[in-house]
């Protein structure tokens, strides 16, 4: 611990010169965007929502299919650009690994109280079929999560450090296009054919269903990748200004 880190944490931290001061605020709250995204995620997989398009879509078709976590999920790689912008490589893979951890902290409580016993049986079924993650939904979205956060943030700083500090939009971009289409990969394949497969958790999906339903996931996270760049640009410009 450097002598200026012991020096915040007897003083206060780094709020202690100033309560408000933007990059410590703006630290705690991407970090808090980051987490609360990533527990929504996992407590909202479990619904697979149909959205219509206004034209069908070779292969898609006429609406896109895709977990309910998508949004929220989506939210972490907005959250996890603008932390490793501002605070560099090592911190923003810091969170990304430790939230991997607070993901078994999720699970652990949702199960402990899913196994609890409840006062309405009525209540208790609806509790189990909402929140009771399939093995497989679970292995497919803790591998997915694992790989394509920490190559969101390699990519973000290969980029960064062959660019300098322009060019903010093409590395948030790139960086989670392709994070996120190596996370839709894995969740899907994991998911609803792999863990089917090995460890009997249903039926493994046709790969014409695979590629319908993993295309329809990354079309939709590339939209929101893009549509989220202004967002990342007022974030740090807030905080840098």
């Amino acid at each position: 611990m450097s002598s200026r880190t012991r020096g915040e944490a007897r003083s206060g931290g780094p709020f202690a010169a100033d309560p408000l001061d933007r990059s410590a605020v703006a630290a705690v709250g991407l970090i808090t965007l980051f987490v609360v995204a990533l527990a929504t995620a996992q407590l909202t997989a479990a619904k697979v929502l149909a959205l219509p398009l206004p034209v069908a879509l070779p292969v898609v078709g006429a609406e896109i299919t895709l977990p309910g976590a998508a949004l929220a999920y989506a939210l972490t790689f907005l959250a996890s650009d603008c932390y490793a912008e501002l605070y560099g490589r090592r911190a923003a893979q810091v969170v990304v690994n430790v939230a991997f951890l607070a993901n078994f902290l999720v699970l652990a409580l949702v199960w402990s109280t899913l196994a609890a016993p409840g006062v309405n049986p009525e209540i208790s079924a609806a509790f189990d079929t909402a929140l009771a993650p399939a093995t497989g939904v679970v292995a497919g979205s803790l591998l997915a999560y694992v790989v394509s956060q920490n190559w969101d943030v390699f990519v973000f700083h290969a980029i960064r450090d062959r660019t300098g500090e322009g060019l903010l939009w093409l590395r948030n971009i790139a960086s989670t296009a392709t994070s996120q289409a190596i996370d839709t990969v894995i969740f899907v394949g994991v998911a609803f054919y792999v863990a089917p497969v090995l460890l009997g958790t249903g039926e493994p999906f046709a790969p014409s269903l695979l590629l319908t339903l993993g295309l329809g996931q990354y079309l939709l996270k590339l939209a929101i990748a893009v549509l989220d760049t202004p967002i990342v640009y007022l974030v740090v410009g807030a905080v840098r200004e």
